[in-house]
């Protein structure tokens, strides 16, 4: 891998965490369109300490004090959002768990990744034009933190977008878009560590060379980047332009795939 391989792939990784248009869609389709090589499962853990640096860096307020509340004041709005992502978290861990093989074999394939930007654009699209209450965070209960974990497991399949199933899945519950897309991100910080943490056994010194943190700085950059821009742009702004680029980008794919079948 050359060093601007790296740095590309980093600044995907990045944007397609927290954007709702899937990393790892991205980072199967970038190396397959450029003819690139395997970055390899080490420079995966590259990418998702880079993303848990930018969650943990823009929410690391939010999370010692969700932390504290939850072991000390349970019952209050912090220490029960602190639970409910506990709470949410578990479906999408068992689910990295046990479809971890087919997550980097059988999901990987360019026509089946663009079949889900485009469902997934859908129902991203038909989510945020249903969810007409405006539930905010603190009014998220755990029927709702649960069902938004149960999306979040469907993550595992190139072309949903971890951002993407969980923020369609809180609209379509009525959260309200800002709402949702912070809940979403909370959500991001111990699915990505946990993957992280389970890649870790396949590392050695000798893997963290200048590619390796060319990555991390990259993915972290732009991650945190992301994340600032998406909360802001929902403020004002509904869903539809990452709509309208997984539509073009799946049906590109495709068409992408069947020509080189010929």
């Amino acid at each position: 891998m050359g060093i601007v391989e790296a740095i590309v792939l980093g600044v995907v990784q990045g944007l397609g965490e927290f954007l709702p248009i899937s990393s790892s869609a991205h980072l199967v389709l970038v190396p397959w369109l450029f003819n690139w090589p395997d970055p390899g499962l080490t420079f995966d853990v590259a990418l998702h300490l880079g993303t848990l640096i930018a969650v943990v860096a823009y929410f690391w307020r939010d999370w010692l004090e969700l932390i504290r509340k939850g072991f000390r004041q349970a019952s209050s709005r912090e220490g029960r959002l602190f639970w409910y992502v506990v709470l949410a978290t578990t479906p999408g861990g068992l689910a990295g768990l046990a479809l971890e093989h087919q997550a980097e074999t059988v999901f990987r394939t360019p026509w089946l990744v663009g079949l889900m930007l485009i469902l997934m654009g859908l129902l991203l699209y038909l989510a945020d034009q249903k969810g007409r209450r405006q539930i905010n965070l603190w009014g998220i209960r755990w029927q709702e933190a649960l069902l938004i974990g149960l999306a979040q497991a469907f993550a595992i399949i190139p072309g949903v977008s971890r951002s993407g199933v969980t923020i369609a899945a809180a609209r379509a519950l009525g959260i309200n878009r800002e709402a949702a897309t912070r809940f979403s991100f909370l959500l991001s910080t111990p699915i990505i560590l946990g993957a992280g943490i389970l890649k870790l056994k396949d590392l050695s010194p000798g893997d963290l060379d200048l590619f390796f943190f060319s990555g991390v700085v990259a993915a972290a950059v732009t991650g945190f980047a992301a994340i600032a821009f998406l909360l802001r742009f929902v403020t004002t702004h509904n869903f539809n332009v990452f709509v309208w680029y997984r539509f073009l980008l799946g049906a590109g794919v495709i068409l992408i795939f069947l020509l080189r079948l010929h």
